[in-house]
């Protein structure tokens, strides 16, 4: 009975990616606001993402970039305002959140790779225990995806003999072969030394090349000129400002903006 169930919610779901791609807006977030305690850590958000749009979100560290992009697959929750992913609403009583994941890869600033697998089996894990499929199938998979982030000759090794960067891009493979809808990236780079980070921001201009729709929470502004359709800068939990990328640098409107922009760019 209960399988039943779960593939009544995974056609449900698809019915709605299909719908939702002739709309091409897949997430939508509306009058979002979120607490810890006290604190209001989310004001007011709205934002609606395109598919196969790529979106950086910037600004001071505490702006609630994070929160955001952790409220969109629900690992963070939100208590006002309604958010969609691909026509499917996010609340506390929702029982497909795992159909919902499914389709939303993340990348996190730490690699959380399983250490006992190799990083082969770290690819095939998502596809063959989550989705279902075969082993022959889920390594086929992986070895394309680690031939896609350009470290197929790694496929046998353990995440600890790997650099910070190349464990990264085994994290944005393992995301890939879940074949997903969006791509969250949540400071991807912060964690590595400064030599790893431009063969992770390469593998993700790669990405944003294919099509992918892609979320990416990140101080890398030259990453932010090359690849997104917007930026959108954030401070004390609001959206101050959005735009392309060509009027968010060279034509800031708002002053916190151009106070941002004067120290992140020195």
């Amino acid at each position: 009975m209960k399988k039943n169930t779960n593939k009544k919610i995974d056609d449900e779901y698809k019915i709605n990616i299909q719908k939702n791609t002739e709309m091409t807006s897949v997430i939508s977030i509306k009058g979002v606001n979120k607490w810890y305690g006290d604190f209001q850590a989310l004001s007011n958000i709205d934002l609606e993402i395109k598919l196969k749009e790529k979106i950086v979100i910037c600004g001071p560290s505490g702006s609630g970039k994070s929160t955001l992009i952790r409220c969109l697959n629900r690992l963070e929750a939100h208590q006002e305002g309604t958010i969609q992913v691909s026509g499917i609403e996010l609340h506390e009583r929702m029982k497909d959140i795992d159909v919902v994941r499914q389709d939303i890869g993340m990348v996190f600033q730490s690699f959380n790779l399983f250490p006992h697998l190799t990083v082969l089996e770290n690819c095939m894990a998502g596809p063959n225990w989550v989705r279902g499929i075969d082993k022959s199938e889920a390594k086929e998979r992986a070895i394309a995806m680690l031939e896609q982030v350009k470290i197929p000759e790694q496929a046998d090794k353990y995440p600890e003999q790997l650099s910070g960067g190349q464990q990264q891009r085994v994290a944005i493979a393992r995301s890939l072969c879940m074949q997903p809808k969006v791509m969250l990236f949540d400071e991807p780079t912060s964690a590595l030394d400064p030599e790893m980070v431009s063969e992770v921001l390469d593998t993700m201009i790669e990405l944003a090349k294919s099509g992918m729709t892609m979320i990416c929470v990140t101080h890398e502004m030259g990453f932010a000129r090359q690849v997104a359709d917007r930026v959108v800068f954030m401070a004390d939990g609001e959206i101050v400002e959005q735009n392309s990328p060509e009027e968010f640098f060279n034509n800031p409107q708002h002053e916190r903006t151009k106070t941002f922009l004067d120290q992140i760019l020195k």
